[in-house]
């Protein structure tokens, strides 16, 4: 018989009506890219009202939380100077929270002044690409706040020895960055960083050892959606990629994967409530 995943139990009240609870069904996390460049979406949403439309579309489709980005992170990227990433999404996340005060917000940025911005204007969540290593001072901004920080893994080459043992000990450092700052383990959130200074096989090779992430002890977000791994294994284009995200998704369930970052919400939900009636029996 298959082993259980370990699913870990954990509450999050931000106030306002806002909450999380772990341990009891997958998490939905929808992407929202205030970006003119993301890979799939950009240009969408910039505009303030398109945005909060799409939120609430989310919301509908089942997103228990929603990943607000001001600057595209696809191969390739140009950086965003930090006035412009404020300037646009802070009009959003301020507009989201009225409209949607019940649902929790992440703001997807590894510099701390856009984190500290994104918190003031009514964010919960910091979800980090580069893990507190790509701001000195992003693991501060953290701590002071107090809140959830999604820790992921990245490198500015690929120049591992051991992949997975390498991604692991990435982490754990990252992990004692956390630590050093102030920030609570029950405030930690990992994430393999599908995507990120991985090859083709990189990312298939992980994907099939998720568990031993998960087993570090801390809660782990996926995020594979429409990603170029996908693409190159179906030869799709990324508006043809739902039913390999949802692949990917079930995987990651059932090695332990507590929240799914994705653009498809209504299907991908789905998919995780078939694997949760499965996985999530007492």
């Amino acid at each position: 018989m298959a082993q259980q995943p370990r699913f870990y139990k954990r509450t999050y009240d931000f106030g306002g009506g806002a909450k999380l609870t772990l341990g009891s069904r997958t998490l939905i996390m929808g992407i929202l890219n205030a970006t003119p460049d993301s890979f799939s979406d950009g240009g969408r949403y910039t505009n303030v009202e398109a945005a909060v439309a799409h939120a609430k579309a989310m919301v509908e489709d089942g997103a228990d939380i929603l990943d607000i980005g001001g600057e595209s992170t696809r191969p390739g990227f140009e950086p965003v100077e930090v006035k412009e990433e404020i300037r646009r999404i802070v009009p959003v996340i301020r507009a989201v929270r009225e409209a949607l005060p019940h649902i929790p917000l992440s703001i997807d940025t590894y510099k701390a002044e856009t984190a500290r911005a994104a918190l003031e204007a009514g964010a919960h969540i910091i979800n980090d690409i580069w893990g507190l290593k790509g701001d000195p001072n992003m693991a501060a901004a953290a701590a002071e706040y107090g809140c959830p920080v999604i820790i992921s893994h990245n490198r500015h080459a690929r120049d591992y020895n051991d992949l997975v043992p390498d991604v692991l000990a990435d982490l754990q450092s990252s992990v004692s960055i956390a630590h050093t700052a102030g920030i609570a383990d029950e405030q930690i959130w990992l994430d393999p960083g599908i995507g990120f200074a991985k090859t083709h096989e990189d990312n298939l090779e992980l994907l099939g050892r998720l568990s031993e992430l998960s087993a570090l002890g801390y809660p782990v977000l996926l995020g594979t959606s429409r990603k170029r791994f996908i693409k190159q294994t179906l030869n799709l284009p990324v508006e043809e990629l739902v039913e390999g995200t949802a692949a990917t998704v079930v995987l990651g369930i059932a090695h332990g994967c507590q929240i799914m970052r994705v653009h498809d919400v209504r299907a991908i939900k789905r998919a995780a409530l078939m694997t949760d009636a499965i996985l999530y029996r007492s």
